[in-house]
């Protein structure tokens, strides 16, 4: 039996989010199994038997009928959804009000990360429905390259040759941390730091006034790229050294497993939510100096960079493409039969 998958995502019309590159792994890794599903992408036909729905768009809510199976995407949820866009408490209040009721509605829900289980089933969402599965990143898309190639790619993104380079990703926000990001810049002079990424949501992004005129301050070490499109983020993270993300909220944040499959170090907050998906292989802390710490240990201790480097190895073969294929697809028929055998069960009452 080959079962059809309309996949529901509006993330690719805002550049920049992780929600899309998430979107787009998932979306590819289920189009080569061909012998089992038909995909398709925001179709408005009803002959499906599973509606995928990976943001929480009004229109794709409304879509959710008993005519198939409804699985949602959970990339947040709205007790942590704190830190991303500046709303009137009104708006946000309807926003919060409208993912629950999306989430609620669905048959089956998937999260990225399991210590957001609790969060959901805070906000009544039976244990039964919800499964873990975590994001991936396909290894022919992010790989380390060879040296002349990236000595070539310095020169083109005008990085110095000689210098360590930090790198930090993603929207420029209160919750990634950026503030700290930028005192950590001027805090080691001899380190270079470079931001990719900017304010996808423009006006609305919290902390939009502030970011704008510290993007027209920076300290002399750090650069700011604008949003670079997907397929040039490869060479982003071969140009540095280490990838830094002091992001207070996150779930499973892709750029963490591009650095990975490039073989980076990567260091983070010290967050709960990173134990049960990275197992302690990263480096860690919870302030401007413990991350200035961390940094210069890594800029000048070979052994301990190497280590952190095969620490991100091991992360990196961990979310194997070819496993993860697998887990969707067992998933897809289980849930989907599930949802056979209840809708028979009611025809027969």
């Amino acid at each position: 039996m080959k079962l059809r998958i309309n996949m529901l995502s509006s993330a690719e019309t805002v550049k920049g989010q992780g929600v899309a590159s998430a979107f787009r792994e998932q979306v590819t890794l289920i189009e080569e199994m061909k012998d089992d599903f038909e995909v398709a992408i925001n179709s408005r036909s009803s002959k499906f038997d599973i509606y995928h729905i990976h943001t929480v768009d009004p229109k794709f809510t409304i879509r959710m009928t008993k005519k198939h199976l409804n699985i949602i995407y959970v990339h947040f949820v709205p007790t942590k959804n704190d830190g991303s866009l500046k709303l009137p408490k009104f708006a946000n209040w309807v926003f919060n009000k409208h993912v629950t009721r999306t989430y609620r509605k669905a048959d089956e829900v998937v999260v990225v990360n399991p210590c957001f289980i609790q969060e959901l089933e805070k906000i009544n969402i039976p244990r039964e429905k919800i499964t873990y599965i975590p994001n991936f990143v396909d290894h022919d898309n992010f790989k380390e390259l060879e040296r002349d190639k990236i000595i070539d790619l310095k020169n083109k993104y005008r990085i110095p040759l000689d210098r360590f380079v930090v790198l930090g990703c993603g929207q420029i926000q209160t919750r990634k941390g950026f503030d700290d990001f930028v005192e950590t810049a001027i805090q080691n002079p001899d380190i270079t730091f470079v931001w990719v990424g900017g304010f996808s949501f423009g006006k609305y992004t919290d902390g939009y006034k502030k970011y704008k005129k510290l993007l027209e301050n920076l300290p002399q070490n750090m650069f700011h790229l604008p949003i670079i499109d997907r397929k040039y983020m490869n060479e982003v993270f071969n140009i540095c050294d280490v990838l830094f993300m002091p992001s207070f909220i996150e779930l499973f944040p892709m750029t963490i497993l591009e650095a990975c499959n490039v073989n980076k170090p990567f260091l983070v907050r010290d967050l709960d939510l990173y134990k049960p998906i990275l197992f302690q292989k990263y480096c860690k802390g919870n302030s401007v100096d413990e991350f200035s710490k961390e940094l210069q240990k890594l800029k000048n201790d070979i052994t301990y960079y190497k280590e952190c480097s095969e620490n991100s190895k091991f992360i990196s073969n961990f979310y194997n493409k070819d496993i993860l294929k697998k887990t969707w697809k067992d998933y897809y028929f289980r849930v989907y039969d599930k949802w056979l055998s209840k809708k028979k069960q009611k025809n027969i009452k």
